[in-house]
């Protein structure tokens, strides 16, 4: 009778099928209830990780949190218990569903190899029943190198961009030998920079002659294959002074001076590489914020904050500020400064404020001296600062000064003093770990038309580069540490 059913060929084969699947799903049910005991059980259904964010990756300040999912729900405690960072990394764990989030407490520190482990542990199972191990799972990431950039003051390095990687010990030339480099900052994340130069033969002249160029940053042991930088902006017509550029490298803003008429000056951008428009903002010292969208300028007797874009109407105005000097990296807070103009009592002091976004105006510091820079370390709750004060005397010296500054508390810790005040230049790395900064040499009988020049006009000699590493915890005492480098040169900066 069923021979009559199963006459045709294509039913027999697929009643075959039927057979074949049916035993091999009775051996697969069969051989996972016979090996839930047995992690080396071939049919061993075990839980695993499906995917992990950080596999593998080259990581930087603002990569600041991990997922890991899994292929089915875990017991959470016994992972967070045996997941095992090496060397260790301090964080935060949280949960939904079969995602599991590491959310670091500090920025991740630069230069290092990193090994994830998760062993022993178990899928979740309601009630009494024990659910299967998970095999050992390991992963690997790293931070990006230590790296930082320098103008070069000796050699073939003189007025020369020096890309300098720290982690590797390696040193890149990017910027040809017939430009000198002024001024110079990374952009799109540490992949280019903008820079002001001159011919080199122009001297002090040169000053007034600066063209914005761009150049890739591409590490190369060859110094005859240097990346050819791009003009970005020339001087036909207008002396370029300040420049600032945004984060993503969309939007430069260049204070521009008319050459035939001097009261003519104004901010200027360049929006994705388009001609330069005037932004009709006059104004004093100024930056792109971290939101690539604003800008803040110096007007007059505080500090206005408006749209990157030509007449716009003001943001915010913070009417007792005279000098903006540095944003948080997430544009919610700022340091800037108070010249005291209009308090008697302070006539002759500075103040460093604390500014956020909620409204909060915390002063911090005083001195008769100057505010130099300031830079926001970990988190956002610590400031370091190179600051001058006055010595006594009848003679006008300053004496530059590292500090260390907790925000929340207001605690000031000095780090370290410095002899005198040449147009020392600092840079904080992004893990918040290490400053760098420059010692100037200047010497009066070099003539003042040569090649390097500080902002006030004096011939550069020579200057030497050092690594200051600032303590972890201040208040238990710890002391800073001072480390010379063997590289001579002068405004570094740290890849970002």
């Amino acid at each position: 009778m069923l021979a009559k059913y199963f006459s045709e060929p294509i039913d027999r084969n697929a009643l075959s099928l039927i057979g074949v699947l049916s035993a091999a799903i009775a051996v697969v049910v069969a051989g996972h209830y016979t090996c839930q005991n047995n992690n080396q059980c071939i049919f061993a259904n075990r839980p695993r990780v499906q995917n992990f964010s950080w596999g593998e990756a080259d990581l930087g300040a603002k990569d600041r949190a991990f997922i890991i999912t899994f292929d089915r729900p875990m017991d959470q405690r016994e992972v967070e218990k045996n997941l095992v960072i090496t060397p260790a990394l301090p964080g935060k764990i949280s949960w939904a569903g079969r995602r599991m989030a590491y959310t670091l407490e500090n920025p991740i520190p630069y230069g290092t190899d990193y090994e994830l482990q998760i062993t022993n542990v178990r899928e979740q199972y309601a009630g009494n029943r024990q659910g299967q191990m998970m095999a050992p799972f390991t992963s690997s990431f790293r931070s990006r190198d230590r790296a930082f950039a320098y103008i070069g003051t000796q050699g073939i390095e003189q007025g020369r961009i020096i890309f300098y990687n720290l982690t590797k010990q390696r040193k890149t030339i990017l910027t040809p030998p017939g430009l000198t480099v002024v001024d110079f900052q990374f952009y799109d994340g540490g992949k280019g920079i903008l820079f002001a130069a001159a011919e080199s033969q122009l001297g002090f002249e040169g000053l007034r002659q600066l063209q914005l160029y761009q150049v890739p940053v591409v590490e190369n042991d060859n110094p005859q294959e240097l990346p050819k930088p791009t003009l970005v902006l020339d001087n036909q017509g207008f002396q370029n002074n300040q420049f600032d550029v945004s984060e993503d490298g969309k939007s430069i803003v260049v204070q521009r001076v008319n050459r035939q008429n001097p009261a003519d000056f104004d901010l200027w951008m360049l929006k994705n590489q388009q001609k330069p428009e005037r932004l009709k903002v006059q104004g004093g010292d100024f930056q792109i914020a971290p939101d690539n969208q604003s800008l803040a300028v110096a007007r007059g007797e505080g500090i206005g904050i408006l749209p990157l874009q030509p007449e716009a109407n003001t943001l915010d105005f913070l009417p007792k500020f005279g000098q903006l000097l540095t944003f948080s990296s997430d544009g919610s807070a700022a340091a800037l400064v108070n010249f005291n103009t209009e308090d008697a009592q302070k006539r002759f002091q500075r103040t460093l404020f604390f500014v956020n976004n909620l409204g909060v105006q915390k002063e911090l510091v005083d001195t008769d001296g100057s505010i130099v820079s300031c830079e926001f370390g970990r988190n956002n709750q610590t400031l370091y600062c190179l600051l001058t004060k006055l010595l006594p005397g009848d003679e006008y010296i300053e004496q530059p000064y590292f500090v260390q500054i907790n925000v929340n508390s207001g605690e000031v810790f000095p780090l370290l003093k410095l002899q005198d005040y040449r147009d020392t230049q600092m840079s904080l790395s992004p893990d918040g770990l290490a400053l760098l900064f420059d010692q100037v040499i200047i010497d009066p009988e070099t003539p003042a038309d040569s090649r390097l020049n500080t902002d006030g006009g004096e011939a550069i000699a020579d200057s030497q580069l050092w690594l200051l590493i600032p303590p972890l915890r201040p208040e238990l005492g710890q002391q800073a540490e001072l480390k010379a480098l063997s590289l001579m040169g002068f405004r570094p900066l740290w890849a970002p």
